[in-house]
């Protein structure tokens, strides 16, 4: 299948991955900054915007659909399911995957034994049945839930509804497969061969990632660095553009200098 890819800017390459429920529009506040430094390659995962779905909905096909999309040798930076893509694709596709910046990205979104620093499983099943009855309306507390907590929740918010139904939302059936990929991803085995540098950057306030998810990747991960922004939420990009922008043209800079 294809993937529909936008591609701006000069530099070196670089690509932009959403999260669930999203599509590559979710950028657009950051992407003529980051376009400045780097070829962006801003990605719509498959069933979103105006990337087809795929069958089987499974977070593998993904990351071979999108990898394939994308050029020889890339920095990937993913938010929330967008990095479960992007840490998956570098074990996958080491010699591909040049540095990650996993933001808001934990390996396991569920809470397990060992594993404090997720969502109640019985959390995710809720938007699971709900999609059933109300579908915009589960969406749309999803997105409040990645909101809660910042400093700018009612600006992050907004953008998050507006982009949502910018390019018309995902179906039910891909927004119930990427629940379910939600729901039974555990990459924490996964994370500790990933030796691509890598940039965590998670804020401090992210209730459905909590940051000890990313404290723990950091001090896992053979070469990662943890950047926490304070009152932040689960969307750094949108409630601090400037910041995300700065942070992550350092990380990636330093790489091409």
């Amino acid at each position: 299948m294809s993937v529909f890819v936008e591609t701006v800017g000069m530099g070196a390459d670089m690509a932009l991955l959403h999260g669930w429920g999203m599509h590559g529009g979710v950028w657009d506040g950051v992407r003529d900054d980051l376009a400045r430094h780097f070829r962006l390659h801003v990605v719509d995962l498959p069933g979103h915007g105006a990337s087809p779905a795929l069958d089987p909905y499974e977070l593998e096909n993904i990351i071979h659909a999108v990898a394939a999309a994308l050029p020889e040798r890339i920095a990937v930076c993913g938010w929330s399911l967008g990095g479960q893509v992007a840490l998956e694709m570098a074990s996958l596709y080491p010699e591909k995957v040049s540095r990650l910046v996993l933001m808001a990205t934990t390996p396991c979104f569920t809470i397990k034994d060992g594993w404090p620093w997720a969502l109640e499983r019985e959390a995710l099943l809720e938007f699971t049945s709900e999609l059933e009855s109300d579908c915009d309306g589960t969406l749309k507390r999803f997105l409040a839930l990645q909101a809660r907590g910042d400093d700018a929740a009612k600006t992050v918010l907004k953008r998050l509804r507006e982009c949502s139904f910018a390019k018309g939302r995902p179906s039910a059936e891909v927004l119930r497969a990427g629940l379910a990929i939600l729901l039974g991803t555990d990459l924490r085995d996964r994370a500790a061969t990933v030796k691509t540098p890598t940039l965590l950057l998670h804020g401090e306030r992210d209730m459905l990632t909590p940051v000890g998810a990313a404290r723990w990747l950091a001090e896992l991960m053979p070469d990662a660095r943890l950047d926490v922004l304070p009152g932040v939420a689960h969307a750094p990009f949108l409630s601090h553009p400037g910041r995300f922008t700065e942070i992550v043209t350092g990380f990636l800079g330093a790489a091409n200098e």
